[in-house]
């Protein structure tokens, strides 16, 4: 940690900085585990004068004020320094963690709006999340994250050009015979894989690093199969509290994977635009 960002920590916190040691992850800034001259224990992430932690620390106290999910709380936001309460875990994501989370996932769920999108634009990693509101969920998400993503993911080289174009296609032709209108939107966290959820003793003790909106809970649902997150305990608590629609696991899971795979895509390239250009080849 830089003797800059050290003073900032310190002057956002309270009280000197005893101690900083880097901590993995971290897409939009560096992570510090910080050891205070009083005793406390904080996280900080920092960035450039460019960065975006402000936001991040949005959604954060977003999510603490539906009192539905335990996230760190925050003690400090701005562009370049986010400063959060250090979260002690122990344990993995065993099948007591699963359902654990699964009664938590699905009250943040119950979470709803009057639209999708949400009051301002969110981030996902380092990218913009466009949140206009839209009444029609179809139209959010072909327009705020399928068309979205996937033109970024081809500007920047990663998708290439007719595997966007089947994308195109597949918006166009395909995508409302598939994707229905859900009773209401729920808010979701947006970014629910292994590295975001942290476990204490088999129960969830925080989600970090978030990326919400207002959607059809089913894409959080779907995100959390790609990289087998969750598994059968999670989801068949999940569904006692909201019973999942027939053809979730058959089609919509796939193609509500696109938005992930389309933003890995972006980040990483590798094997990703294959797997997109094979998701799409499903249904064009």
């Amino acid at each position: 940690m830089t003797p800059v960002a050290r003073k900032a920590v310190a002057e956002a916190a309270g009280a000197a900085v005893a101690h900083a040691g880097p901590l993995t992850g971290g897409c939009i800034g560096d992570v510090w585990r910080v050891d205070l001259a009083d005793g406390r224990r904080l996280v900080a992430k920092t960035a450039g004068v460019d960065g975006m932690l402000d936001i991040e620390g949005y959604m954060l106290d977003y999510l603490a004020r539906t009192r539905t999910v335990p996230v760190p709380g925050v003690v400090h936001a701005e562009p370049g320094l986010l400063v959060m309460e250090y979260v002690e875990t122990a344990g993995r994501l065993d099948a007591a963690a699963q359902e654990n989370a699964a009664d938590i996932v699905a009250a943040l769920h119950g979470v709803t709006a009057d639209a999708y999108g949400h009051e301002r634009d969110t981030l996902i990693g380092s990218l913009r999340q466009p949140n206009t509101w839209t009444e029609s969920w179809a139209d959010f998400f072909r327009d705020r994250r399928l068309l979205y993503m996937g033109r970024l993911a081809l500007d920047n080289g990663s998708l290439p050009q007719d595997t966007y174009g089947r994308l195109e296609k597949f918006c166009e032709t395909k995508l409302e015979a598939y994707i229905e209108q859900p009773d209401r939107p729920s808010l979701v966290h947006g970014d629910m894989w292994g590295g975001n959820i942290l476990v204490r003793d088999g129960r969830i003790a925080a989600f970090i690093d978030p990326a919400i909106y207002h959607a059809d809970a089913e894409i959080e649902l779907a995100f959390a199969t790609l990289f087998g997150t969750y598994g059968d305990p999670f989801f068949h608590r999940y569904n006692e509290h909201r019973p999942i629609r027939a053809g979730f696991f058959e089609a919509r899971r796939d193609i509500y994977n696109l938005y992930p795979l389309l933003t890995h895509t972006w980040y990483f390239g590798g094997q990703y635009p294959a797997q997109v250009d094979a998701a799409l080849r499903r249904f064009v």
